[in-house]
């Protein structure tokens, strides 16, 4: 991975309005510790060693971005996003040039706890196997299947099942003309993997660590503080030791 060093743009779709977090705000807006949701995201991106540049599809009208630190940052590109989260991932790879980009992660706004050795391992994959992957957790919970009146239809065999985290990356090229054609067909895009299973593209599962959470519920955000303040601990015990 060595010679790929920095040469990898981030998607952070960012447009989102957060209608479960019962806020004034959208909810990459909210702060942890003096520092908004968003800001924590790109900070943990942007100071990976292999990741040069995030591209943040904001909302039309975003009124809150240039009140932030990222205004002025030159490694962060913004552009207008849209109604979907993936109409604003495709604005994002729109913006990107394939020849140059050949490869892109697409990431959460609201994913501040990602860590940097998933991100790695994410990459490796990508770059040994020649095709995308996703950051994903094993589930460990038994798995239910309901009906369509809230009762146990079947227990799910978890041994195969994961969660899908991100980031999720993938050829740039690809990954556009995968959405694209998804939202032509009228087909239901949940994250960018499922727009690459649409067109039969092969998809690794790459572990994460289950402490990646998404903000969504304003109970995440005291989640998302004490892990945030662990790794920092950790970082600095391992800093100490060294």
């Amino acid at each position: 991975m060595s010679n790929s060093l920095g040469q990898f743009t981030v998607v952070l779709p960012a447009a989102g309005v957060g209608k479960r977090m019962q806020s004034s705000c959208p909810k990459q807006y909210l702060a942890i510790e003096n520092k908004t949701i968003l800001e924590h995201t790109v900070a943990r991106l942007l100071s990976h060693e292999a990741i040069a540049h995030v591209v943040i599809a904001l909302g039309e009208n975003d009124e809150y971005f240039q009140s932030t630190s990222l205004v002025n940052n030159k490694n962060i590109t913004c552009v207008v996003g849209g109604k979907e989260r993936v109409d604003s991932v495709l604005a994002g790879l729109r913006s990107l040039n394939s020849n140059n980009q050949p490869w892109v992660l697409v990431h959460d706004a609201a994913r501040p706890c990602v860590k940097h050795q998933d991100i790695t391992q994410l990459i490796s994959y990508c770059l040994a196997h020649d095709h995308g992957a996703i950051l994903a957790s094993p589930v460990r919970d038994t798995m239910k299947q309901a009906n369509s009146e809230q009762l146990v239809a079947m227990t799910l065999e978890r041994s195969q099942m994961w969660h899908a985290l991100t980031p999720q990356m993938y050829k740039t090229a690809e990954l556009t003309a995968a959405i694209t054609s998804a939202l032509t067909n009228d087909i239901e895009i949940t994250d960018e993997s499922s727009a690459m299973e649409a067109l039969g593209y092969a998809s690794g599962l790459v572990k994460g660590s289950s402490d990646n959470i998404k903000i969504t519920q304003p109970e995440d955000i005291a989640l998302a503080k004490f892990i945030l303040n662990q790794q920092k601990s950790n970082v600095l015990t391992e800093a100490i030791c060294e």
